[in-house]
């Protein structure tokens, strides 16, 4: 089959968009409002985009709490979602008013960053600590602005259990991150893990 986007003519019961562009990783953001206000919330729009410096990025659709704090305070974390977390990951996304607590809502521990002034999942395996360098709304080909906005951070501190270190390396089958598959479906990245070595020159 084959459709345009700008009819959407797929034919199927769902946009099959985000489950093609799968599986992606979930940034679970931690961040914290001018007025002290913590807020923590999961969004499957994350990635790592440079090593040197370390960046990431994380999108928000439309004008999240998320979005508030960080343009307030240009910081934010980055919480590894495994899957022993995964249930608490979803309550956090609950649609809940500005006020409410997302780590006390999940039952979880906000930690201080030690480097920014913002919360980290502190039951998390790894977290990452990030000062914001661009927030971009970006645009479509006709130059109309996206309802979406860009956040992008550079890595400033890193957090990670050693009780998933082995041989010097994250062992990702014991972190078993969770991804989203598009839909409501997600995998258990440290499910099936294997190694591939790239060609040589």
């Amino acid at each position: 089959m084959f459709y345009t986007t700008d009819t959407n003519q797929h034919g199927m019961a769902h946009d099959p968009f985000k489950a093609i562009v799968a599986p992606r990783p979930i940034g679970w953001i931690g961040s914290k409002g001018s007025d002290g206000t913590l807020n923590l919330a999961p969004y499957s729009f994350f990635n790592a985009i440079a090593d040197k410096p370390k960046l990431v990025m994380f999108s928000s659709s439309g004008q999240k709490d998320s979005l508030r704090n960080v343009r307030e305070s240009g910081v934010f974390t980055a919480s590894l979602v495994s899957r022993h977390l995964v249930d608490r990951m979803n309550a956090s996304s609950a649609p809940v008013d500005y006020a409410v607590n997302e780590f006390a809502l999940a039952g979880l521990t906000a930690r201080a960053g030690e480097v920014v002034d913002a919360p980290y999942v502190a039951e998390a395996l790894a977290a990452l600590e990030c000062r914001v360098t661009q927030i971009v709304q970006p645009q479509d080909i006709e130059g109309k602005a996206a309802d979406s906005w860009v956040v992008f951070g550079q890595v400033m501190g890193i957090h990670i259990d050693e009780s998933i270190i082995r041989d010097g390396r994250i062992d990702m089958g014991l972190a078993r991150p969770v991804a989203r598959m598009g839909y409501m479906d997600y995998a258990d990245g440290g499910a099936d893990v294997f190694q591939l070595a790239r060609p040589k020159a």
